[in-house]
């Protein structure tokens, strides 16, 4: 891991902590085991303000390009639950990728336990829309 921790903005953090209590964890039993595995890796996670943040670490809006373990090439872009869109490869933080890929940065190898299984993701690109600060936040 690059930077040592999952790194996340401020306001991002406090929304994200947020949904997490509020979704309790997701029907699927799968999804829950990811979103747990996520709040954990919360509890060690370095929390900055915006100026602070690295411009290659995934957060909300950031457009990630990963490499799975089967060779598999996705760019998809982690988004708030609302904002979710398939078709746009607008993927929620709820989701099992999207809580892999939040707070990890560019060139970071990731190994997670999806619905189908252990993978290995490696992230080769990040690039930042809209910053969660832009972005109104109603729950």
């Amino acid at each position: 891991m690059k930077y040592g921790s999952l790194i996340l903005e401020k306001k991002e953090y406090v929304y994200l902590k947020r949904i997490l209590n509020i979704s309790g964890y997701a029907e699927h039993h799968e999804t829950q085991k990811c979103l747990m595995k996520l709040s954990e890796e919360l509890k060690t996670a370095h929390i900055v303000d915006e100026e602070e943040m690295p411009f290659d670490v995934i957060r909300f809006n950031s457009l990630a390009t990963v490499v799975f373990s089967n060779g598999t090439v996705k760019t998809v872009q982690v988004v708030v639950p609302m904002d979710k869109d398939l078709k746009q490869n607008k993927i929620s933080v709820l989701t099992p990728l999207g809580s892999a890929l939040l707070g990890y940065s560019k060139d970071d190898s990731i190994l997670w336990d999806f619905p189908n299984g252990k993978q290995y993701l490696k992230i080769v690109e990040v690039k930042q829309k809209n910053t969660f600060s832009d972005v109104d936040l109603a729950i």
